[in-house]
């Protein structure tokens, strides 16, 4: 199998569990260590895509060439936009998907004036090195999850 793949998305609600599928059918290539987390970020590229993309399918882009990194493309039909920070509170929901790329991610962008959003995760030998000094502790996709889900609080009644 070559270790750089496109995958055509349908756009629509169903389009995250596409992409997440799509890894799972890759993940020999992209290694046991790094799959949650490239699952976690497809989907909300992927989810970014659906909502605020134009028409047509999403284009999912991996490359799993270089085995000391994995690279990722979600590209869409939208006019672009510009990336910028999360300045809501943590118990406001949605507006987690940049936040969740830059966290999880050692880099990422966007191609400017277009909706292709890239990143990259490094990879030694195909494993993950060692957290870098810079990145916090516990910034797994299950502890930030796990910790956004503490910071939530009830709103009202329900």
């Amino acid at each position: 199998m070559p270790t750089s793949v496109t995958f055509d998305i349908p756009r629509d609600p169903t389009a995250p569990g596409h992409a997440r599928r799509a890894i799972e059918r890759i993940a020999d290539q992209i290694g046991p260590d790094v799959v949650p987390d490239v699952k976690l970020l497809v989907s909300e590229l992927i989810t970014n895509s659906v909502k605020y993309g134009g028409d047509g399918q999403v284009t999912l882009k991996v490359d799993a060439d270089d085995a000391r990194r994995l690279r990722v493309e979600v590209v869409d039909q939208g006019v672009g936009f510009v990336p910028v920070a999360r300045d809501r509170p943590a118990t406001d929901d949605g507006g987690w998907g940049l936040h969740l790329v830059q966290t999880l991610s050692d880099r990422w962008g966007v191609y400017e004036g277009s909706t292709h959003v890239w990143f990259e995760i490094d990879r030694a030998g195909g494993r993950r090195p060692a957290p870098r000094p810079d990145r916090a502790a516990g910034h797994s996709h299950t502890a930030l999850t796990l910790r956004m889900a503490r910071e939530r609080r009830p709103r009202g009644p329900v």
